[in-house]
């Protein structure tokens, strides 16, 4: 039975290995290799692969027949036959982008405008290009396609994620007036222990040591911050604190989280179908959660209603809960929650929300990334005391910027509070957790 191209897409298949090179420093024609390369593909997406032939084979005849009358090189012909092979066995003109360890971050605006991050900087890429708009949207179908999402004129928005556990948004017309957008955030799979953070200059040892002793100790932890400030990747790093004998249940929009334990139950929402019908919500998974005997509810990122269960859960027996949510610093990460609570629509007095807050949250991590890229866990707070109807944290560790230094690199030091001992001691120490006794002097 033969098949088309579009079906041998969907066949899994080994990365490629196309060599990550300039489109210029190969075809000094740009208008020449996008006038092939648009006729390759184009001619390949409707045909049928014979049953004789191997896929490899039939896109090299096809190329040959394209190419016949054109003086190429044999250096060109090949970086051509790559770049279909990109099409078909990875992403298209991603590929490369996509296989790049330092590439943090993948931004397509328009199909010559291509940003990445290397570092924390962004950095406009013109080495690769799309064709067209079509053949941008033709790379997000075939991104989504396998987590079962879709993207069209009735569905024109979708986050997802990729195999590897990488972010992918994308939006096209009619809600993006400029053409289809992507935006990957790459998955940083080297990021897994807190040693690496602490390699980076992202955290001190003895912060380790207590966000260790405090996800052991079974604290409830929020870990905020900024888009792009490494939320999920230290979420990452606190879930591998949980003891391996925990039933752990993660619940994401996207699942990005890479829990290296025996027992852990991944939920994922879902959106609604062509019908407008069958969404399954964070809220409907974190209440569906509570029935699952959960040791340990770990919420990829709470924006909204589903907040109240959240703090309904932490405060009914599921301890060491962990969560993230977008804020510019812990004070400000509770009068988000604040908010959100309220969006649950409950009657619910503004002091009885802070209560339940306060009983609720240990403590606050606050993530940032700074303004020459690199990542710091800035403060680690508690909940020190709730009075007269506010809400009161306190510095446990905090990093404090001095400056920067000749080559712009943020200068500064990191500063733990040891004189008083935190209230999440008594918590801590109750479970038989010891660690941290060294830091603090005690009275």
């Amino acid at each position: 039975m033969k098949k088309s191209l579009v079906e041998a897409f969907n066949i899994e298949r080994k990365p490629s290995k196309a060599t990550y090179v300039s489109d210029y420093e190969i075809f000094p024609d740009k208008k020449l290799l996008d006038d092939l390369r648009t006729k390759i593909v184009e001619n390949l997406i409707d045909k049928e692969i014979p049953e004789d032939k191997l896929l490899n084979q039939f896109i090299n005849d096809e190329i040959d027949r394209t190419i016949e009358g054109y003086d190429l090189s044999n250096l060109e012909r090949s970086h051509l036959y790559n770049l279909i092979d990109n099409e078909i066995n990875g992403y298209g003109p991603l590929t490369e982008l996509l296989e790049d360890k330092n590439i943090t971050e993948i931004m397509v605006n328009s199909p010559k405008e291509i940003y990445i991050e290397i570092d924390g900087q962004l950095i406009k890429d013109e080495s690769v290009s799309f064709i067209n708009d079509e053949h941008i949207i033709r790379t997000i179908e075939r991104m989504i396609g396998p987590m079962g999402r879709t993207i069209d004129a009735t569905n024109p928005m979708v986050d997802s994620r990729l195999k590897d556990g990488s972010r992918i948004n994308a939006v096209i017309p009619p809600l993006s007036t400029k053409g289809p957008v992507i935006t990957i955030r790459k998955f940083r799979g080297e990021m897994t222990k807190a040693d690496d953070m602490i390699r980076i200059g992202s955290m001190t040892p003895y912060m380790a040591t207590f966000l260790e002793a405090a996800v052991k100790g079974k604290c409830n932890i929020i870990v905020c911050g900024g888009t792009g400030s490494g939320k999920t990747t230290l979420l990452n790093i606190l879930s591998g604190f949980i003891p391996d004998d925990e039933r752990i249940i993660t619940i994401e929009d996207a699942a990005e989280l890479k829990l290296e334990k025996e027992h852990v139950i991944s939920l994922e929402t879902r959106v609604t179908n062509y019908d407008n019908e069958g969404e399954i919500t964070i809220r409907d998974l974190v209440i569906n959660a509570l029935r699952m005997r959960p040791d340990r509810i770990i919420v990829g990122e709470v924006r909204g209603k589903e907040a109240f269960d959240m703090l309904q859960a932490m405060n009914t027996g599921h301890e060491g809960s962990l969560t993230t949510l977008h804020a510019n610093g812990p004070k400000d990460a509770l009068n988000r929650l604040e908010t959100m609570v309220l969006m649950s629509g409950l009657d619910i007095p503004i002091r009885a929300i802070r209560e339940y807050i306060a009983s609720a949250i240990d403590l606050v991590v606050n993530i940032e990334r700074m303004s020459d890229g690199k990542r710091k866990i800035t403060a680690i707070s508690e909940l020190e005391k709730f009075e007269e109807g506010e809400l009161e944290l306190r510095d446990i560790f905090a990093f404090r910027q001095k400056g920067l230094t000749p080559n712009g690199e943020v200068d500064g030091e990191y500063i733990l509070y040891d004189k008083q001992l935190p209230k999440v001691y008594k918590k801590i120490s109750t479970r038989g957790i010891t660690d941290i006794d060294f830091m603090f002097h005690q009275k």
